[in-house]
């Protein structure tokens, strides 16, 4: 029987994959009312804002963002669970229902992903998006006490875990730890999902996707793509990449370095440019497409998207740009030591 991560690297290896775009945005264009947040469910605060609640609230506006990037052209869909986890979920009173969230935001994608390939027989796949949490395991928020931490690692796990355990239970074909702006936040939801592996005697994939904080090229943890790399590589990701940060031009020299020393698929799915002064996206279709393009023309990446700001528009002139393109061909790296602090150290053989 064929594996999900060896069904992934088969198309992978076939074409340039495309992942869906932004949901924020698009949930903002059904100009939903609190009451349409809110439901019947009776919670103790105003949900207006609470986008993953909508799978058990008003699940008919997750499902037709699905439908629009299925239909222009996207081959993996992620689930609308950015925040749904305990953290971020306690500031709506509604961390009970995170399980719940979860598995219905996984089955409302897994439906979708499932009509789409038994229409033309292309294999769809469902990644369940975990965010990084508003805590960091590696800064303090207290100036006066640097040594100070919000959440411990333990906690942070088994938040993560809660999240992971939920979207491999609904469908999700594997997880996608996502803007990771924290290494060591990434670690901990590395640990959590090789629990779930354990609990559920088979392996879940992961996704890695690190967000940059300056043009640099760190996270806010301070490591660079380099090192993060380092850093994350022993978890065996099914693809490593860049999301969310800047537009494609701020972000092409980060995807150079990463797709040259990865010795698996590289996603990068940027914003749409970078926000004006009212905070919305202005770059076309068009312009988004020819940028994230040329990557695939030089053979930098295997799978590729939109993160803020981005449209089903945007996916569909995407997913033209890059057919027939080949997709980037894994480099074989030479065995030497590799460590990570905030800057990548090879050891001389």
């Amino acid at each position: 029987m064929t594996s999900t991560r060896e069904l992934f690297l088969a198309e992978a290896a076939k074409r340039i994959l495309i992942i869906d775009g932004a949901f924020g945005t698009e949930i903002q264009g059904w100009k939903l009312a609190e009451a349409d947040y809110a439901g019947s469910l009776g919670l103790a605060r105003d949900q207006k804002g609470n986008n993953d609640i909508l799978a058990l609230t008003k699940p008919e506006v997750p499902e037709a963002i699905h439908r629009a990037y299925f239909a222009a052209g996207a081959d993996i869909a992620e689930t609308n669970t950015f925040s749904a986890n305990r953290i971020s979920q306690s500031d709506y009173a509604a961390e009970h229902l995170v399980r719940e969230i979860n598995i219905e935001s996984a089955r409302l994608a897994r439906r979708v992903a499932d009509e789409f390939a038994v229409g033309d027989g292309r294999p769809r796949f469902v990644a369940g998006a975990i965010g990084p949490t508003n805590k960091t395991l590696s800064l303090s928020p207290d100036v006066e006490d640097p040594g100070f931490r919000e959440i411990s690692w333990d906690e942070l796990v088994d938040v993560y875990r809660e999240q992971a355990l939920a979207l491999i239970e609904g469908g999700a074909d594997f997880i996608l730890i996502e803007t990771i702006f924290d290494t060591l936040n990434a670690k901990a939801g590395i640990m959590a999902v090789k629990e779930v592996e354990r609990r559920l005697g088979r392996e879940v994939p992961v996704m890695l996707s690190m967000t940059l904080t300056d043009l640099s090229g760190r996270n806010l943890s301070g490591h660079t793509v380099e090192a993060f790399w380092h850093a994350v590589r022993h978890a065996r990701p099914l693809t490593i990449g860049l999301n969310c940060s800047f537009g494609a031009t701020q972000l092409r020299p980060h995807v150079k370095t990463l797709s040259e020393i990865a010795d698996c698929p590289i996603m990068v799915y940027p914003n749409a440019g970078l926000p004006n002064d009212l905070g919305e996206y202005d770059e076309l279709p068009e312009e988004t497409a020819g940028l994230v393009g040329e990557w695939a023309r030089h053979g930098q990446v295997n799978v590729l998207g939109g993160c803020c700001g981005s449209t089903p528009a945007h996916i569909a002139k995407i997913a033209a740009a890059v057919a027939g393109i080949s997709p980037r061909v894994l480099p074989t790296p030479p065995t030497v030591t590799r460590l990570a602090g905030l800057e990548p150290f090879v050891m001389a053989a």
